[in-house]
């Protein structure tokens, strides 16, 4: 990873003055105002939401050298951005970029949490939040969850499709499944891509199975958490040994994070894997979530009872042209970018994903939600450029 004068974050232009961490300074009371809301469907008051955008630009513009040049390169005046459509100007950060470079706008002292976005194969992101920002998100995925309906009581049995921690694992996806497992306390958790030693990992799909097997028989409810394509080929699994069906306990629920990215060729479509859950697992539809998110944007993103993916009320969601980066209108497929102002320790307030995808129109889900909501397409770029979940696919290979 890059550390030098011309990218390093660290450089703070902030030098002269006492640091104030994000919860307390004064000059993000708009940002966190606007970070405080608690309903994802609620109707975004759009002024609100540019003044808190610009608010953080200007934040990591003055603590973050290489941000403040990135404005001035792109000819960014803040005090001129007013509206949706000029902040859809503002310069975006390539999800790619964290991959080689740290680009932090706090001291080291104040990050919390730092994380990586990929599994066992590739170039990893490096992410770091400060206290206010991993809050921040964890409360809106505790307020997306409850808005979609899971349940917060009474103890559940996991089945976890990601990577089975150990001391020192900073995996984004396995940090964001063990934090989903708070909603209901564990009765009994099985990692199904268990650690082998020395950093590697494996596909269990016999001990998925198993697990499986004991969760029906137990009386508590189940929750299935992690790649979808882990659940697949485990049900596939119990249809080639010819086992019977399982009927998981009621209040069991499958939610899915990750998607088949790098795994195209063998993904089946949203319908088939839910009639697949409901045929061998009898869990229905309205207990299946959808999920989307990055270690680069934590915003989450829960789909309805129609799986869509809905925008909810602390983001902003782009389709950008994959030539110029403009955006697109609606049904238009292009770069999947979002832009909130939730995250004060990296300026990743408006980035770019790899990922292609296209955005409906608000009350266009037969959910009746009156927001936009996404479908992601596929990932854009080279096979050496791998996702956590592309990687974690490629265990499917031996397993």
């Amino acid at each position: 990873m890059q550390n030098d004068s011309k990218f390093h974050g660290e450089l703070r232009m902030v030098t002269d003055m006492q640091w104030l961490e994000a919860s307390s300074a004064p000059e993000l009371e708009c940002v966190r105002a606007f970070c405080a809301q608690t309903d994802p469907a609620a109707a975004r008051d759009e002024g609100q939401f540019v003044r808190a955008m610009v608010a953080l630009s200007r934040w990591h513009a003055e603590r973050n050298r290489w941000y403040a040049g990135l404005l001035t390169q792109h000819g960014t005046d803040l005090e001129r951005v007013r509206s949706l459509a000029d902040l859809a100007d503002l310069p975006s950060v390539h999800a790619n970029f964290f991959k080689y470079h740290e680009a932090k706008s706090v001291p080291d002292e104040a990050i919390a949490t730092h994380l990586t976005s990929s599994g066992t194969t590739g170039q990893k992101s490096q992410m770091f939040f400060d206290a206010f920002t991993m809050d921040t998100a964890r409360r809106m995925v505790d307020d997306a969850m409850r808005h979609r309906g899971v349940p917060s009581d009474g103890a559940a049995n996991y089945l976890v499709n990601a990577y089975e921690p150990y001391a020192g694992f900073k995996v984004g996806t396995s940090n964001t499944n063990q934090y989903l497992m708070r909603y209901a306390p564990v009765a009994e958790a099985f990692w199904t891509l268990r650690c082998i030693g020395e950093g590697r990992h494996e596909f269990d799909a016999f001990g998925a199975v198993q697990a499986l097997s004991r969760f029906a028989a137990s009386g508590q409810p189940t929750r299935i958490i992690g790649f979808p394509a882990f659940l697949h080929f485990a049900l596939e699994r119990m249809a080639q040994m010819g086992m019977p069906p399982l009927r998981l306990p009621a209040g069991s629920w499958v939610i899915f994070g990750g998607g088949w990215k790098g795994h195209a060729d063998k993904a089946i479509s949203r319908a088939a894997l839910q009639a697949q859950i409901g045929q061998w697992l009898g869990v229905g539809p309205e207990h299946i979530v959808e999920t989307f998110g990055a270690v680069e944007h934590c915003i989450p993103y829960v789909g309805c009872a129609c799986q869509h993916l809905h925008v909810p009320v602390w983001s902003e969601v782009l389709i950008r042209d994959v030539r110029t980066l403009a955006p697109l209108g609606y049904g238009e497929p292009g770069f999947l970018s979002f832009l909130s102002p939730y995250i004060t320790s990296v300026p990743a307030h408006s980035v770019v994903m790899g990922d292609l995808a296209v955005l409906h129109p608000p009350g266009s889900c037969e959910c009746g939600a009156a927001t936009p909501w996404f479908e992601v397409l596929g990932r854009a770029g080279t096979s050496s450029n791998k996702s956590c979940a592309a990687a974690a696919a490629e265990l499917l290979r031996a397993a």
